[in-house]
C-alpha cells in the first residue's frame, strides 16, 4: 500500500511540476509582450510627423517609410480589433495594456507560488511515507533476527 501511494504521490508532484513550467513560460511570452508595448510606447513618444521608421516585413526584411501622420496610429486592443488614436491617446491605450499584461504576470506568478506549495506539501509526505516503510523495513528485520 505504501509504494502505491509513493507512486501516486510522484505522479501528482511531475504533473505540479508540468503545469508550473507551463505558467512560467506564459509569463515569459507575457513579459515578452510587455517589452514590445515599452518599445512601441517609446516609439511614439519619440517620433513626429515624417520621421523615417523601418518597417518589418517578416522574415526578417525591412522597409524604410516615411511617416505621414502620427496622430493615426493603430493599436491593437484584443480579440482580434484595433483602434485608430492620436500619438498621446495611442501611448495611455499601449500604457493600459501594459498594466494589463503587469497584471497578468502578478496572477500567473500566485498561480506559480500556489503550485510550488501543492507540490512541497506533496514532497513531505512522500519523505514521510518513505521513512514510515524504512522503519517498518528495519523492524522486521530486527523481528526475523530475534526468531533464530
Amino acid at each position: 500500500m505504501g509504494q502505491q501511494q509513493l507512486q501516486q504521490l510522484s505522479q501528482e508532484i511531475q504533473q505540479l511540476e508540468a503545469e508550473i513550467e507551463e505558467l512560467e513560460e506564459d509569463v515569459e511570452a507575457i513579459q515578452q509582450q510587455k517589452t514590445e508595448t515599452d518599445e512601441a510606447i517609446e516609439a511614439l513618444e519619440t517620433l513626429e510627423t515624417d520621421s523615417t521608421v523601418q518597417v518589418p516585413l517578416g522574415g526578417g526584411a525591412y522597409l524604410r517609410a516615411n511617416v505621414e501622420d502620427i496622430d493615426e496610429v493603430i493599436v491593437e486592443l484584443g480579440a482580434d480589433y484595433a483602434g485608430e488614436f492620436e500619438q498621446t491617446d495611442a501611448v495611455e491605450t499601449l500604457k493600459n495594456k501594459k498594466d494589463n499584461l503587469d497584471d497578468r504576470i502578478d496572477e500567473v506568478n500566485a498561480e506559480i507560488a500556489e503550485l510550488e506549495g501543492e507540490s512541497t506539501e506533496l514532497e513531505q509526505q512522500a519523505q514521510q511515507l518513505q521513512q514510515q516503510a524504512m522503519q517498518q523495513q528495519m523492524q522486521q528485520m530486527g523481528q526475523g533476527q530475534g526468531d533464530e
